[in-house]
């Protein structure tokens, strides 16, 4: 399954304006928080497709009988461009535990590139619902390596891809070969170019954030 934020009209379509705007990304603090309160926007969204049990609470005055997630999430997020979409799904998933990715397109001289995957720090996620989050999913190369190198080591009870801007062609691609993941996109654009950027994106997600690589 795939849900797409943007195909319904709610405020979530100003804080991705303002991603997207060149001269209000300039504002890094800014840029973050966007990012951060669609993280929170796409998390609830997710939360609806849990499993829940209920629970007796005790108040002041009485019981109260309360739904709540049967799993904590596991969430992950691949640095450094996700970091602050990932502190939204935070905000909501509290009480989870994180898994930390440092993935980088490595370019060769004829232009071409490979995805490199040099460390991933996580949590057993045997029987566990994983939720991947990543700024832009352009290619999906990236998305997919990683998660058929975690898909190899733990058996994941459920996967979710999330992502604030999505290519028609990434989303082709990790629905291609991770046919069981539900992915979870605020927007989906239709071109990327030959540097694999998307067109008409946002640019740099990572750069915004946090400053250009030196």
């Amino acid at each position: 399954m795939i849900f797409i934020l943007n195909k319904t009209d709610t405020i979530a379509n100003q804080f991705l304006a303002e991603l997207r705007d060149a001269v209000i990304q300039q504002d890094k603090a800014r840029f973050k928080n966007n990012q951060e309160k669609l993280g929170g926007i796409l998390a609830y969204e997710l939360s609806k497709t849990l499993h829940y049990t209920t629970q007796d609470f005790q108040t002041p005055l009485g019981t109260a009988s309360i739904n709540i997630p049967a799993d904590e999430p596991v969430l992950g997020v691949v640095l450094r461009a996700g970091l602050p979409f990932h502190q939204g799904f935070l905000n909501f998933f509290d009480r989870s535990s994180s898994a930390f990715i440092t993935a980088y397109r490595k370019v060769k001289r004829n232009g071409s590139f490979v995805i490199q995957v040099d460390h991933i720090s996580a949590p057993n996620l045997d029987d566990k619902v994983f939720i991947l989050c990543d700024t832009m999913l352009a290619t999906g190369q990236s998305v997919v390596q990683v998660c058929k190198e975690l898909t190899a080591q733990y058996n994941i009870k459920e996967l979710h891809i999330a992502a604030v801007i999505a290519s028609t062609e990434g989303v082709a691609h990790v629905r291609a070969n991770l046919p069981k993941a539900k992915l979870w996109i605020c927007a989906v654009d239709d071109e990327v170019t030959s540097k694999a950027y998307i067109v008409p994106g946002l640019g740099d997600a990572g750069d915004l954030a946090f400053g250009e690589k030196a």
